[in-house]
């Protein structure tokens, strides 16, 4: 599993953000775009009559092309070779439509451009809510914790549940906790393996808890802009939080465990029979990894010469543990939990390949 920061510095990052971020429910009229000569684009609020500048993340960015319709790949050509025609354009279809977007900012910069009607699930919130939660687990400790651009992770092991895959190979159950503010998924509370021997983490793919950020819209269209800070809007959270305790223990069920644990042991009697490269080829081009991650992921299959299902969804989750982008190196994880869901169709294809 990858290492992430230490549960210190998240909480110190989270206490850091509670005081530098604000949320703006704004018409789209209100709302100006401008880009500087050297691409840098700002977004310029009208706040109570003051005009209010922020510049833009390039997730934000992404988001305001998506909600204007523009073509991304168009809208960046546009900011490095014409930001003029960039902001006529942006301009135009903002004061054209009659919606209203929130804002989410963070150290001055918007760093998403969502619906109104989005609902706010706030990672120092659902940390507050949920770190005693884990700390009462038994045995427990926070394997990897990390705060990343788009998403918040919580991943804990409690070493009072244990599986043996096969002699000396032993799994802990666990659960990670994820969550993101600026619309790149669900609130999600999920079972994770915890494999000793190389320190693999595998997310399953079921049994979870998903929550997603839709709610009522936030205010009228005949408002002006409204600016919500972190201490509005917390009741209806707060009740969901409530039932993520029930969740957390279920995934860490004595149940719940052996079930995941059993269907990652079934792996072991799935030989990989055809060509191990036309294996890995066929995993990539079925679950989009790109050259250097298909080469990483045969490299460890063919190292640790367990040529079986179970000896590929292991080359899956270990070779996350080299990816740099925490998120990407998430996303490897859950892959392995996806693998162990496969029937015997889907296997079959992966395993004979030639």
């Amino acid at each position: 599993m990858k290492s992430g920061r230490t549960l210190v510095s998240l909480a110190q990052e989270l206490e850091r953000q509670l005081h530098s971020k604000k949320d703006l429910i704004v018409p789209s009229q209100l709302v100006h775009h401008s880009t500087g000569d050297e691409g840098q684009t700002h977004i310029i609020v009208n706040e109570a009559g003051n005009p209010v500048r922020y510049g833009v993340t390039a997730l934000a960015r992404r988001q305001l092309a998506d909600k204007l319709k523009i073509p991304h790949a168009y809208f960046e050509r546009m900011r490095e070779e014409q930001p003029v025609l960039l902001d006529r354009n942006v301009n135009t279809w903002l004061q054209s439509e009659d919606d209203r977007r929130m804002l989410r900012t963070l150290d001055g910069q918007v760093r998403a451009v969502l619906s109104d009607r989005y609902r706010r699930l706030d990672n120092f919130d659902l940390a507050e809510s949920v770190l005693p939660i884990l700390q009462q687990l038994p045995d427990v400790r926070f394997e990897s914790v990390e705060l990343t651009e788009t998403r918040m992770y919580l991943k804990c092991i409690t070493s009072r549940l244990t599986y043996e895959m096969a002699p000396g190979d032993v799994v802990q159950a666990g659960v990670v906790i994820s969550n993101s503010e600026v619309g790149q998924g669900t609130l999600s509370v999920q079972p994770l393996l915890y494999r000793l021997v190389c320190r693999n983490g595998l997310i399953a793919a079921d049994r979870s808890l998903r929550k997603t950020h839709v709610g009522r819209s936030l205010g009228t269209e005949d408002e002006g802009l409204q600016v919500y800070q972190d201490d509005t809007l917390r009741a209806d959270d707060k009740a969901f939080f409530l039932k993520v305790r029930d969740v957390v223990q279920a995934a860490v069920s004595e149940a719940s465990f052996r079930q995941t644990a059993q269907k990652l042991q079934k792996t072991l009697r799935i030989p990989l029979v055809g060509d191990p490269v036309r294996t890995v080829e066929v995993l990539a081009q079925r679950y989009t990894l790109n050259d250097v991650e298909r080469s990483g992921v045969l490299r460890h299959l063919i190292t640790e010469g367990e040529l079986s299902g179970y000896g590929l969804v292991n080359a899956v989750t270990h070779y996350s543990q080299e990816i740099d982008d925490y998120d990407r190196a998430t996303e490897f994880e859950a892959l392995g939990g996806k693998l162990i869901e496969l029937g015997t169709a889907e296997w079959k294809g992966l395993a004979e390949a030639i």
